[in-house]
């Protein structure tokens, strides 16, 4: 899969009479980092809004100082309570869903202060990982979307909640830790929006992609500078967040 793949999915987007639209979620923010700074600058110099999904209790309050991205919440401390064996998650089966639903509402309330404007009530669930019998919960905790990995099922979680995942992680997790190289991380993308196009997958769910700015090593920097100029000269659509998601609890 190669950059003239990509192209020629956004053009058959036009054909249809559609421009290919896309939204971008970045995980795991804690504290102010050389590799933060970089992609906070990346999203201004570029023009490509930003959803900062961010760690609610592991916030350094000086991280939101003249911010100017969305931001999520990155469940409430990113601690794996899985049982040895199973795949990683914050929420746990054995953990009791009102104990779940207190530290969100807790977590919540801390970072909808630190952030202010910038909230976003929105849960990004480490791991992308979340039990779906608390979806239902989530407006009970002041939350209103969900963001996972994947094609959605519905643009609803459940009543209140509107959901919208990210479909091309653009780090090698089970590999490298590094960049997951031009080719697959294409790949994802035109598989997406074909999908999407062709009524597979959700076609009004933007094509969503997640990165991971501690873990980015050079190619990586640079496969998000030129995927952005790109994919907007080319006609596609990076999509605000706060037109995404409800900005605030109805």
């Amino acid at each position: 899969m190669s950059w003239r793949d990509l192209e020629r999915e956004l053009g058959r987007w036009r054909d249809a009479g559609q421009g290919a639209d896309f939204w971008w979620r970045d995980d795991d923010a804690a504290a102010l980092s050389t590799p933060l700074a970089r992609l906070l600058e990346l999203s201004e110099q570029s023009g490509v809004p930003l959803a900062l999904a961010v760690v609610p209790l592991e916030a350094a309050p000086e991280l939101f100082d003249g911010m100017r991205v969305s931001v999520l919440m990155h469940g409430t401390d990113h601690r794996n309570r899985a049982r040895p064996g199973e795949r990683k998650t914050e929420f746990a089966a054995a953990e009791a869903e009102p104990e779940a639903i207190e530290r969100l509402s807790a977590a919540r309330e801390r970072l909808a202060e630190q952030a202010g404007a910038r909230f976003l009530p929105v849960l990004a669930p480490p791991w992308n990982r979340f039990k779906r019998s608390l979806a239902a919960r989530l407006p009970d905790a002041g939350l209103h979307g969900l963001s996972g990995y994947g094609p959605r099922e519905s643009a609803q979680a459940a009543p209140g909640v509107c959901q919208l995942n990210s479909h091309v992680d653009i780090i090698d997790w089970r590999g490298t830790r590094g960049f997951v190289g031009e080719a697959a991380a294409l790949r994802a993308a035109v598989e997406h929006l074909a999908a999407r196009r062709s009524g597979e997958a959700d076609r009004d769910e933007p094509t969503g992609w997640l990165t991971h700015h501690a873990v980015h090593d050079a190619a990586a920097w640079q496969f998000l500078e030129r995927l952005f100029e790109g994919t907007r000269k080319h006609g596609a659509r990076w999509r605000d967040p706060r037109e995404l998601f409800p900005s605030r609890a109805s």
